[in-house]
């Protein structure tokens, strides 16, 4: 055995899977044969939790009965509320909110005592999970606003109810398919941090809600779901500076600032999903009239991949550059774009954990031991 240490697991391959193929040289993502660009143009956010689930795009009459069943159990019961309320109060930060919650919808799972080898039950308890994430976010947001969280409404989409709870309102059919969009481009991306959680968590046999709640907690790390909320607030930076974009960015390098949104681990050149959003923002903003949070962020990425240099030095945008700007468009509060993450991500989870458990062994790395091997003992009283 080698005794190489891949700090990070760098380049390191753990698992094969079937759910998503990235290719980072050539800015390509595709969930089981099918690129992101067709699926984020054609599908719902729940063609693509089945595509991911079961393997196929579901026919007419299965996609009815798949959204049928995830909307009839969106609401959460009122043990769960309060706890939310309790933390809206403390002034928790949304993404530990989540944390909670998620693991506390166990004591209302109506299959507490299923067979973690029982993929179908393992399955129905994601689907549960994935449906009420919404309901739990858009509550908490309405808790910290001091209003009452709204039930759910059954005929609407996923995306469309998550909105009308969060706001109060119907979304019109431009903030639904946005919102839409931009989950369905979040559902999965290989083996990320949050989602080998999920599968490290998956693998001792705990049960679903472990697994995704362990998800929802790697998620809430800086370094893997908090760069789109970055991207935002360095964007509100530059509009309170009065300064040019460019100008303000030449300054933030000069003083040793990095600039978020830009670098992935995995692709080389502009990530295919920020291709999206970024036509996206700029849609939101000539429908609305007010531009300048895509003009800000498209000056700044010109700006640092043509003159700057980071193309040469494999810096693109990420998913999280452009993802900023249409979430804050939408009206969704910034603190709150990490959730919107982990309500998209958690249909990836789901996805890995069933593959994971279909042929499972627990995951058991070794580390180089590099300390001590020989130390002498010293009793207490000469220490």
């Amino acid at each position: 055995m080698s005794g190489e240490v891949q700090k990070g697991l760098e380049g390191v391959v753990v698992a094969e899977s079937q759910l998503s193929y990235i290719n980072g040289d050539e800015g390509r993502l595709i969930y089981r044969g099918h690129d992101i660009e067709t699926l984020a143009a054609e599908a719902t956010y729940e063609e693509v939790l089945y595509l991911l689930w079961h393997g196929s795009l579901p026919t007419e009459s299965e996609l009815d009965s798949f959204t049928t069943t995830m909307a009839e159990e969106r609401a959460v019961d009122d043990e769960v509320l309060a706890t939310l309320a309790d933390l809206a109060a403390a002034d928790e930060e949304p993404m530990a909110a989540l944390r909670t919650a998620t693991s506390m919808l166990s004591a209302s799972d109506p299959e507490p005592d299923a067979d973690p080898d029982d993929q179908a039950a393992t399955l129905r308890q994601g689907r549960r999970i994935t449906a009420k994430i919404p309901t739990i976010l858009a509550a908490y947001q309405r808790l910290r606003d001091g209003e009452e969280p709204l039930a759910p409404k059954e005929e609407l989409s996923h995306a469309g109810n998550f909105l009308y709870m969060l706001t109060g309102e119907e979304p019109d059919a431009v903030a639904e398919e946005t919102l839409d969009m931009a989950l369905i481009l979040h559902a999965d991306h290989g083996l990320n941090a949050s989602t080998f959680a999920s599968m490290v968590i998956a693998s001792t046999l705990a049960d679903t809600y472990a697994a995704v709640t362990g998800g929802v907690g790697a998620l809430s790390g800086p370094l893997h779901g908090g760069a789109n909320q970055d991207v935002m607030e360095t964007l509100l930076e530059v509009e309170d500076s009065s300064k040019d974009p460019v100008q303000w960015v030449k300054d933030a390098i000069d003083a040793g600032r990095k600039i978020p949104g830009f670098g992935h681990r995995v692709y080389n050149v502009k990530d295919p999903r920020a291709v999206i959003l970024e036509e996206k923002s700029r849609e939101l903003g000539d429908a609305s009239g007010e531009r300048k949070w895509y003009d800000h962020a498209n000056d700044i990425e010109q700006y640092l991949v043509e003159e700057a240099g980071f193309a040469e030095k494999g810096l693109a945008p990420n998913v999280d550059f452009y993802s900023g700007t249409v979430y804050y468009q939408l009206g969704i509060p910034v603190d709150m774009f990490t959730p919107i993450f982990a309500m998209s991500r958690v249909g990836g989870w789901v996805a890995h954990v069933i593959e994971q458990l279909e042929d499972n062994r627990i995951f058991r790395p070794r580390a180089k031991y590099t300390g001590a091997k020989e130390a002498e003992w010293t009793p207490v009283d000469d220490r």
